[in-house]
């Protein structure tokens, strides 16, 4: 039997970007709390991938991404320890439409950004990209409980800064 044509890596890397970029791009701006910031994450994980000039095996290979955005992000947050975030960039710019006052949503964004980057993280699979919390410890490598207490803290820490 014939193997069928391999697709053309750079087609391939396209395609998943059609696919899954504009998530991943919401799901690093939670995590860096950068809009900028989080296109050069992505940019750097789809540049690495036609690097690697990958297999169709890989498909639509939704976990592998997000785990590279996530090592990236964080990679990049390690980088950056020592400087402070950028005050003028909304994480919440790009993410679907809140029904939400433009107070309240400016409200939301700072206390977003006061929570550390492993709770944002969880409060971003859960809430806006609507993973379940075994779902959110399989993409953060991270078990269910940790989670799901992650998650427990983001929410505290919300309502005392919110009032």
């Amino acid at each position: 039997m014939r193997e069928p044509p391999r697709e053309d890596p750079a087609a391939l890397v396209g395609r998943l970007y059609d696919q899954h970029g504009a998530s991943l791009y919401r799901y690093a701006v939670m995590l860096l709390a950068d809009a900028a910031a989080a296109e050069d994450a992505i940019q750097q994980v789809f540049a690495s991938l036609l690097r690697l000039a990958p297999s169709s095996s890989l498909g639509n290979d939704a976990h592998y991404l997000r785990r590279a955005v996530r090592n990236e992000c964080y990679s990049m947050l390690r980088r950056q320890r020592a400087r402070r975030v950028d005050e003028s960039r909304a994480i919440l710019e790009r993410q679907p439409a809140l029904d939400v006052r433009p107070d309240d949503r400016l409200a939301l964004e700072r206390a977003l950004r006061e929570l550390p980057p492993e709770q944002r993280e969880v409060v971003h699979l859960h809430v806006f990209e609507g993973l379940t919390f075994q779902e959110a410890a399989d993409a953060a490598g991270e078990s269910i409980n940790t989670t799901a207490s992650r998650y427990r803290y983001a929410l505290a820490k919300l309502r005392q800064v919110l009032g």
